[in-house]
C-alpha cells in the first residue's frame, strides 16, 4: 500500500474517533431546563423561608452542573434544614468539587446532616485533601467526636491536628490563630497549653468573648470552678447587657447542675437578642427539663415563627406537642414539614 494512502487511512480513523468522542460527550452532558436555570433565586428564597416544595427546588439547583461555586455555597448553607438521602448524596458529591470553597461548604452541610459516627466516614478522607483550608475545615468538623465515633480516622485526625498546631505556632501570633490553637489543645486535653493560647488571644483582643468563655471552660476542666465562676461574674459585671455572656452564664449553671438558675441567664440572653434561635433553643430545652413544658413550647413556637426553615426547632416542637397530647398541633406542624420536605427522615420514622 502506498505510503500516502496509509497516511490518509490513519487520518480518517483519527477523525472518525474524534467525531465519535465528541458525539458521546455531547450526548452525556446533562441538559439543564431553562426553568431550572432561571429558578435559582426563587429556590434559595423558598429554602430560607421554609416554603412548600423548598427541598425539591433546593435539590434541583444543587444538582446543576453549571452553577457557580459562589451560588453552590449559598445553597449548602440551607441544606442541613432539608435532610434526606438525596441531600446527603448531593453534599457528598460536592466533597469532590474542584473548588476548595465548595468542598468546605459541603463539609459544613454534612456536619449538619449526619450524626457523629457516620460523619467521620464521610469527612475523614478530606483530612488528606490537597488544599490546606479544606483539611482544616475537616479537622474542625471532627473535633469533639469520641474515638469510637472517629473509628479508623482517629489516628489521621490526631496527625492532622499536630500538623495544624505546628503551622499555627510557626506563624506570628494573631487573635484567630491563637484562638484556633486553644481549640486544638482543648481537644487534646492539653489544658495548660490551651490556657497559654487563650492568654495570648486575650492579650491581643481583651474583649474577645468567645475566648473569655473558652477560658472559663478551661478553668473548669482543670478543676478551678471557683476561678471560673469569679471570671464569669467579673465579665458580667462589666458587660451586663451582653447576650453572649448571659447565655454563657446559663450554660455554665446548667453544667453545674443549677438548671433552675440557668433559666434566668438563658432568658436574659433571649431578651437581649430575641432573634437568636440558638439562645432560644437552649432556653426551650432547659425549660422542658424543668418540667415547664408550656413555656418550652412557646419558645420553640417563636423560633418557628421567626425562622420557618429551622428544622431542629420544628421537629422538637412536634415532639413536645405530642408529649402534652396536643395532636391537632402535631398534625398541622407535621403537615407543614411534609410540604417542605416529604423525604425528611423524621417523617419517614413516623413523627
Amino acid at each position: 500500500m502506498p505510503q500516502s494512502r496509509r497516511y490518509l487511512i490513519i487520518s480518517l480513523c483519527v477523525l472518525f474517533a474524534l467525531v465519535i468522542a465528541w458525539f458521546f460527550l455531547r450526548n452525556t452532558t446533562p441538559v439543564v431546563p431553562q426553568a431550572i436555570k432561571r429558578g435559582y433565586s426563587e429556590a434559595l428564597d423558598q429554602a430560607r423561608a421554609g416554603k412548600p416544595g423548598a427541598a425539591r427546588v433546593l435539590y434541583q439547583q444543587l444538582a446543576r452542573p453549571d452553577i457557580s461555586p459562589k451560588r453552590r455555597i449559598w445553597l449548602h448553607a440551607e441544606l442541613p434544614n432539608y435532610p434526606s438521602s438525596v441531600a446527603l448524596k448531593l453534599a457528598d458529591a460536592d466533597l469532590q468539587h474542584e473548588s476548595p470553597d465548595v468542598r468546605i461548604a459541603a463539609i459544613k452541610s454534612i456536619s449538619g446532616l449526619v450524626p457523629n459516627g457516620q460523619r467521620s466516614l464521610l469527612l475523614g478522607p478530606l483530612l488528606d485533601d490537597e488544599e490546606q483550608n479544606v483539611r482544616y475545615a475537616a479537622v474542625n468538623a471532627l473535633l469533639g467526636l469520641s474515638p469510637d465515633d472517629l473509628g479508623l480516622y482517629f489516628g489521621p485526625l490526631e496527625q492532622a491536628i499536630d500538623a495544624w498546631e505546628q503551622d499555627l505556632k510557626s506563624q506570628p501570633q494573631t487573635v484567630d490563630n491563637q484562638y484556633q490553637l486553644a481549640r486544638l489543645h482543648v481537644h487534646n486535653a492539653e489544658l495548660k497549653e490551651a490556657q497559654t493560647a487563650l492568654d495570648n488571644t486575650l492579650r491581643l483582643a481583651p474583649g474577645n468573648l468567645p475566648a473569655l468563655v473558652m477560658q472559663i471552660d478551661v478553668l473548669d476542666r482543670q478543676g478551678q470552678s471557683d476561678a471560673a465562676r469569679l471570671l464569669l461574674a467579673k465579665q458580667l459585671k462589666a458587660q451586663p447587657d451582653s447576650a453572649y455572656l448571659q447565655h454563657a452564664l446559663g450554660m455554665w449553671l446548667l453544667h453545674h447542675g443549677q438548671s433552675e438558675y440557668a433559666v434566668l441567664g438563658l432568658s436574659k440572653a433571649v431578651e437581649l437578642e430575641p432573634d437568636n434561635k440558638d439562645y432560644r433553643y437552649d432556653l426551650a430545652t432547659t425549660l422542658h427539663d424543668e418540667q415547664e413544658l408550656e413555656a418550652a413550647q412557646k419558645q420553640l413556637q417563636e423560633i418557628v415563627q421567626r425562622h420557618p426553615a429551622d428544622r431542629k426547632a420544628r421537629v422538637l416542637l412536634i415532639n413536645y406537642w405530642k408529649e402534652s397530647g396536643q395532636l391537632q398541633n402535631v398534625q398541622i406542624l407535621a403537615a407543614q414539614l411534609e410540604q417542605m420536605n416529604p423525604d425528611d427522615p423524621a417523617l419517614q420514622q413516623g413523627l
